[in-house]
């Protein structure tokens, strides 16, 4: 811990266990994605932008509401993770992409972002839509590299254009092998690729 009481998540191995959880926003493994997404979004667009953090009811990121929230843990702690709030009857809407600053230039975002596609097609959303933010250049360049469509001009000056919307259609869910279960807990353990 440190002085001002925040957890360092230090780095680890490529070849260390991920385990992906479901979790409500009140859960405290939650703290650092908000507390590090409001300060990013404050750094880049000032003071209010902590009106972002808190623009949504907790609950549009439950199950009942069509949501969800994931973290992805190492060692225990929470080291990326996003969510997905119902945006329409077939559309869900990813919000809250985070990778824990100790833990960037890993992949993790990516593996947020398929973790959040799977579960989102698994509960019947055929599309996703997304919006980032003019100054987010890193986010803008992790939607185009995993299949996203910009719904902008890319040559334009994205101070020009606001929010910057993507969308991607989800393929159907595959059918279910035999004998996988899915885990009542859930979460579920992913190793990372080599290259992560």
């Amino acid at each position: 811990m440190t002085s001002a009481g925040t957890s360092v998540a230090q780095p680890s191995s490529p070849s260390a266990e991920l385990t992906v959880i479901q979790v409500a926003v009140a859960d405290p493994r939650v703290r650092p994605l908000l507390r590090e997404l409001g300060h990013e979004y404050s750094t880049r667009y000032g003071k209010d932008a902590h009106a972002e953090i808190s623009r949504y009811p907790d609950e549009e990121f439950t199950t009942p509401y069509g949501g969800v929230l994931l973290l992805l843990l190492e060692g225990g702690e929470p080291v990326a993770g996003g969510a997905f709030r119902r945006y329409d009857a077939t559309t869900a809407e990813l919000k809250r992409i985070w990778t824990h600053s100790a833990h960037r230039r890993r992949g993790l975002a990516r593996r947020v972002v398929a973790e959040l596609e799977r579960e989102a097609a698994a509960r019947g959303y055929r599309r996703i839509h997304l919006t980032t933010g003019p100054r987010q250049p890193e986010a803008r360049a992790l939607y185009l590299a995993t299949g996203y469509l910009p719904l902008f001009d890319t040559e334009a000056d994205p101070e020009t254009i606001g929010p910057l919307p993507f969308e991607k259609h989800l393929p159907a869910p595959a059918p279910a092998r035999r004998g996988a279960s899915a885990s009542a807990t859930g979460t579920s353990t992913v190793n990372p690729p080599a290259h992560a």
